[in-house]
């Protein structure tokens, strides 16, 4: 019973950690990257719909991507959602055919604005693993009289062990993304 509360509770965890690397990617730096896109929602007839379900990408240069729509007929919705999203920052611009989306260079005040959400974030991850481990914990605690007080102390060891890694993994992945966000 421990080891199925435990398994339970790791991967929970690992998804929330997933999802925090997903989270990180959203959030732009010096270079044009497709995830950056993946919060974009777009107008497509009356309904919202995920930019990538609508168009393929292609990464021209570090700058620059080339988004190319399944429906033509969709391009004026694609451009307004990409401009209207605050976080980009981006402008667009079409040919026809495809849309070219230019990402402006950051200013160190605007990576330094990034470096705090990128943060926030991470606080929020590392919040949502203590939850994790908070609910695990009160369902061990609650399996005491049926197991034994010295099993469920090895398995809150295990459990404390796989929150560590879990919060640790969260504040190597935000390193990460502060470093490249702050790199010029």
């Amino acid at each position: 019973m421990i080891a199925e509360v435990l398994n339970n509770a790791k991967s929970k965890m690992d998804k929330a950690l997933e999802v925090a690397k997903d989270d990180f990617q959203t959030v732009r730096s010096g270079r044009i990257n497709p995830q950056l896109f993946q919060k974009v929602l777009v107008d497509y007839y009356g309904s919202p719909t995920p930019l990538a379900q609508l168009a393929s990408f292609n990464v021209q240069d570090a700058r620059t991507l080339v988004l190319s729509p399944f429906d033509k007929s969709s391009m004026k919705a694609i451009e307004t959602a990409i401009r209207d999203d605050n976080n980009l920052g981006a402008n667009p611009s079409n040919d026809g055919n495809v849309i070219r989306v230019t990402i402006p260079e950051l200013t160190e005040d605007r990576r330094k604005e990034y470096v705090k959400l990128v943060k926030n974030k991470a606080e929020d991850h590392r919040v949502v693993v203590r939850n994790i481990r908070r609910k695990a914990k009160d369902e061990l605690d609650a399996l005491k009289s049926e197991i034994g007080e010295d099993e469920v102390a090895r398995g809150e060891k295990d459990l404390e062990a796989a929150t560590k890694a879990a919060i640790d993994a969260i504040d190597e992945a935000l390193k990460r993304k502060e470093v490249e966000l702050l790199e010029v």
